[in-house]
């Protein structure tokens, strides 16, 4: 982001300020307003420095105040007899956070949810300060005045302010070759997709003689070969593959009907 050339304004006086504006209001020339933003970056400066603990650059938040400061100067009326700084303050730092609400979130959020995360996140310094101890959700929904549940969307959305890659490594001292986030993260468990089918199975098989069902049985859940099962029955080998081939037919044409 490249807006504003920063650089040191040279030395001047309100009263240049003034006399520059009054040129201005007049003229609206835009080189008198380059040198109006220059001689007023220190401000612009002094109100980005408020934010820097937020995790974005100072250079983008001056370039971003800036853009406030343009605003403002276009805006203002020095024959009103405000101060500039004081009519531009409130523009600029509105710009700052304007940027924080609408471009600085890792994923999108409502902007109703980020002005009152905002707004939960002061009332929990103030009452922290106060109280002695961090505060209760319901103390911070009282003092903002919303209710606990949407106090609590506000505070644990924050956490969308700033994500963290799955590609990022786990570190520790001992470690050699971290693994990464994403080696830690659980998965859907693929058996589960097979529930609604084990039960139509199981039904299935309730519809099978006790001889063809124990053969199922033994063969595929148990992992008896036909031998062990013939034993098992008490029945030829050659029998049991009859019955299992009769049986798998009859599963398959219930599993078919009921699908």
């Amino acid at each position: 982001m490249t807006l504003i050339n920063p650089k040191k304004a040279t030395d001047w006086t309100q009263d240049d300020a003034e006399a520059l504006f009054l040129r201005y209001a007049r003229n609206r020339d835009p080189q008198m307003r380059d040198r109006l933003v220059v001689m007023h970056q220190n401000l612009v400066r002094y109100l980005a420095g408020k934010f820097v603990n937020r995790g974005e650059p100072l250079e983008d938040l001056i370039q971003v105040g800036s853009i406030g400061l343009i605003n403002a100067i276009d805006r203002f009326d020095s024959e009103r007899g405000t101060k500039f700084s004081t009519y531009a303050t409130p523009t600029i730092v509105g710009e700052i956070r304007r940027y924080f609400r609408d471009k600085a979130w890792s994923l999108k959020v409502p902007r109703r949810l980020q002005e009152l995360n905002q707004t939960a996140s002061k009332a929990q310094e103030y009452l922290s300060s106060r109280l002695g101890r961090p505060p209760t959700i319901q103390e911070v929904a009282q003092r903002i005045g919303a209710t606990e549940e949407e106090t609590l969307e506000a505070i644990e959305l924050g956490n969308a302010y700033d994500t963290v890659s799955l590609d990022s490594k786990m570190m520790h001292d001992s470690d050699s070759s971290p693994l990464s986030l994403a080696e830690f993260v659980g998965a859907e468990d693929e058996s589960l997709l097979n529930l609604e089918a084990y039960g139509d199975l199981d039904h299935a098989l309730a519809s099978l003689d006790p001889r063809e069902r124990a053969i199922i049985i033994h063969r595929f859940f148990k992992d008896m070969s036909q031998a062990e099962v013939a034993r098992q029955l008490n029945i030829s080998q050659m029998h049991v593959s009859r019955l299992q081939n009769r049986a798998l037919h009859q599963l398959k044409r219930q599993m078919s009907s009921e699908a």
